[in-house]
């Protein structure tokens, strides 16, 4: 069945909704009868040929074996499917017989669903149609749903049939019901202008994914073959390699024996796919409900081959309390083995920001390839994301860690840029990943990047954003591409560590100024998290707050809200404890007592500033703790680009513990100071500094780079003072298409951009004539 065809059957259906339902329903609530009618037609059709076989099977079971309780089994023999109905009726006959009476209809329309066998019973759950029967018998609208969904000019039987006027209907195909639901789904979440985030993944794109699977080792198909989608909709993908693979006509034509398996949240999708599993005569049972992420239903299976279009830009905060506890991961598909820059092997979180879940998927699937001790063929695996899955995340984040783990693994094995407005509900560029844990020797180590965008052509028709498709000359030169594995400018073939970096520190030492003054000072009244409101408090009730608080709280906890100062329960706490104001008016006393005897000079050497703060204290015998003497010391200073370096501590390093540094660092003792430790003049004597973490910054330095070279390169010549932190060295994976498929584009030259502008004044100046002279003509 052709696309005209397809269109045809949901003009049709789309008629249904506003010729029947107009008046009972909103427009936004046509799809709740709609799309189950369209599904429950579709069992019915395909169920007809073998009614009677099935009404003599159930008679045949409880009258001459007596059983009972009916034998699934038989029925299903009966009926040529892995699904039946047991009551006497059919769609066709319950229109046929209708009476006048909607009860009796209604009736009649509950035993035929009451009839089914408990897998299609599911899906007619899942689709809620039972609810929907009683708003159609009040609003008697039931039956002419049903003369609609029966009407001998709708062919929804996979054989072909004839119109009332003798004209041919072709058959609906599974493939191509599959499309027509799917159009239908788009078209009512275009009426209630949902953005919808399991967008359906146009055929072509299915057939591209296809070709990529299976085309490169089909003379090498097992004889069974398991295939996975874990979020399959309506299961197209699913299906549509099975077609792939065992069509006789195509180019696998294999006779291998294809098990289908797949996991859908949503319950409408999971329907279609479901009925389009037991339609196909695959078993129904290998496809579950509910969220892939939240429960592994598959854990115990690995698949030759999973494909997969997951939702992209969608939150997955829901699943978050099956997969995180804090910061600790419980599930195993989503905690990786990586080596750290350190050479440490350790487990690392693989769970990207809770806002886009998309490399979810692809985790579930890398986690399911089979060992090349359990097949010699291992898996390949497809599936389609958006830009972010290729750049998101810093290094040592979960995006990046699960780039790192797939491309260090060499599983990662190609990346091919589509064009943008290929999807039906969105425009954004998209790109198909192909993971392999059998690569061939030629593609071992290395990863392709293949640059599809420009291979379309345009439809006559936009369908939602979808304003483009491949032909099969498109996916016939993507495939060529593939396979020959060029490096030129549609497609580049680079090395696994390419893509890797180390994100490296480097830090600037602390200098700061110091000097006591009167205003300074009393900014230690408050915690400075809470400054704000603590300020207010004391301007309003002055040194009563020391006495009176408790008494205030009410008239605070309002001025709180009116200001919607959200606090935390901590500093909530600290706010109305009189403790904290009395310690804090404690120290600010002390603060003024330094004051006192170190005077208002300003120092542009902290260092010297602090030996004379800890020699003031010993003589006021006034013990700190560590916190409040920072809190003093901070309230007084501030950072001085101008003044000494503050250092943090002196190392004394010579002979063992000199040379065990150095190895570690992996320097020589002329390039420590590159390290942090710079010479303080004394023999064996080396200055490790305080860091200034405003000045504090990274580089993001490749893999195949020595970062003391480029340190020493691109940062020593502008910053002398610079210095390396490895201790914090993450190593992170992106994937940049725009950087290697990027061609500059030479600017033009003045000549020409003057002659434009010329050309631009000449047509203006001529535009005015006719403009003044029309004006004069008018007069």
């Amino acid at each position: 069945m052709d696309h005209s065809s397809h269109n045809k059957i949901v003009s049709f259906i789309w008629s249904i909704a506003d010729d029947c339902l107009r008046d009972v329903y909103v427009r936004g609530k046509y799809r709740d009868v709609i799309l189950p009618m369209f599904v429950l037609r579709r069992l019915d059709c395909l169920l007809e040929p073998k009614k009677e076989a099935v009404l003599e099977e159930v008679r045949f079971q409880r009258e001459d074996a007596g059983f009972t309780d009916l034998d699934p089994e038989g029925l299903r023999e009966a009926s040529g499917y892995v699904f039946y109905n047991t009551s006497d009726w059919t769609l066709k006959k319950l229109v046929s017989t209708a009476s006048n009476k909607a009860q009796i209809l209604e009736a009649n329309f509950k035993a035929y669903l009451d009839g089914f066998s408990d897998n299609v019973k599911e899906i007619i759950d899942r689709f809620k149609l039972r609810e929907q029967i009683a708003t159609m018998v009040d609003a008697d609208v039931l039956l002419d749903v049903l003369e609609k969904f029966t009407a001998e000019r709708i062919n929804l039987s996979p054989h072909e049939a004839f119109d009332p006027d003798g004209r041919k209907l072709p058959p609906l195909s599974n493939l191509g019901m599959g499309y027509v639901f799917e159009e239908l789904i788009r078209k009512f979440n275009e009426e209630n202008n949902e953005e919808a985030g399991e967008h359906f993944t146009p055929r072509e794109v299915i057939q591209l994914m296809t070709h990529l699977l299976f085309e490169p080792i089909k003379d090498r198909i097992p004889p069974v073959i398991t295939v996975y989608d874990g979020a399959c909709g309506s299961g197209g993908m699913l299906t549509e390699s099975q077609d792939f693979i065992t069509h006789p006509d195509g180019p696998i034509a294999s006779t291998a024996e294809v098990y289908l398996y797949g996991k859908e949240v949503n319950g409408e999708t999971y329907a279609i796919c479901k009925s389009d599993m037991m339609i196909k005569g695959n078993n129904p049972e290998n496809i579950k409900f509910g969220s892939t992420l939240a429960t592994d239903d598959f854990s115990g299976l690995r698949f030759d081959f999973m494909l997969s279009n997951p939702p992209y830009g969608k939150s997955w905060k829901s699943d978050q309390k099956f997969i995180l506890d804090g910061k600790d991961v419980l599930d195993p598909r989503f905690q990786v083995r990586l080596t750290n820059f350190q050479g440490e092997e350790k487990e690392e979180s693989a769970t990207p920001r809770s806002s886009d879940g998309q490399l979810l998927f692809l985790m579930d699937m890398a986690g399911k390839m089979k060992s090349l001790d359990a097949s010699p063929l291992g898996s390949r695996v497809a599936s389609v994301h958006n830009g972010s899955s290729l750049f998101t995340g810093d290094a040592g984040s979960g995006e990046s860690n699960i780039r790192r783990y797939l491309i260090e693994n060499d599983l990662l094995d190609a990346i091919i840029q589509l064009p943008n407005n290929l999807f039906y509900n969105t425009g954004i560029t998209t790109y198909i990943w192909i993971l392999s844990n059998n690569k061939p020797a030629a593609r071992q180590g290395k990863v392709q990047l293949i640059d599809a965008s420009q291979l379309f052509r345009k439809l006559r028709k936009n369908l939602g954003n979808k304003n483009c498709e491949f032909a099969p000359e498109h996916i016939e030169e993507i495939m060529r591409l593939y396979s020959e594995m060029p490096d030129n400018g549609t497609s580049k073939v680079f090395a696994n560590r390419d893509f890797g970096y180390y994100k490296v520190t480097v830090e600037r030492p602390l200098r700061k100024a110091a000097q006591f003054t009167a205003e300074r000072v009393a900014t230690l009244r408050f915690v400075s998290a809470i400054e704000e409101p603590m300020r207010w408090a004391y301007e309003r009730w002055g040194d009563a707050l020391y006495t009176e608080l408790p008494q205030k709280k009410k008239t605070i906890e309002d001025y709180l809200e009116r200001e919607d100062l959200n606090l935390s329960p901590k500093n909530k706490k600290a706010l109305l404890d009189p403790k904290v104001w009395q310690a804090q008016r404690e120290l600010m006393q002390v603060a003024q007592q330094l004051h006192e005897k170190i005077g208002d000079a300003t120092f542009d050497d902290f260092n010297r500033f602090t030996d004379q703060v800890d020699s003031a204290l010993k003589e006021m015998e006034e013990k700190l703790s560590a916190t409040q003497k920072k809190q003093i010391l901070n309230a007084v200073s501030w950072t001085e680009e101008t003044a000494a370096k503050i250092v943090k501590k002196v190392h004394k390093l010579s002979g063992k513990k000199l040379a065990a540094l150095l190895q570690t660092l992996g320097t020589t003792k002329e390039h420590l100071p590159d390290f942090g430790y710079w010479p303080s003049g004394q023999p064996g004597e080396w200055i490790e500094y305080e860091t200034d973490s405003d000045l504090r910054d990274t580089e993001n330095i490749p893999l195949n780079e020595d970062i003391h070279d480029y340190f020493l390169r691109e940062v020593r010549p502008h910053v002398e003072d610079a210095w390396l932190d490895l201790s914090k060295t993450q190593i992170g994976y992106e994937i940049s298409f725009n950087k290697y498929f990027y061609q500059h584009q030479p600017l033009r030259s003045l000549e020409d951009v003057t002659a434009d502008i010329l050309q631009l004044e000449a047509q203006t100046e001529g535009l005015l004539k006719k403009i003044v002279s029309f004006g004069e003509v008018a007069k």
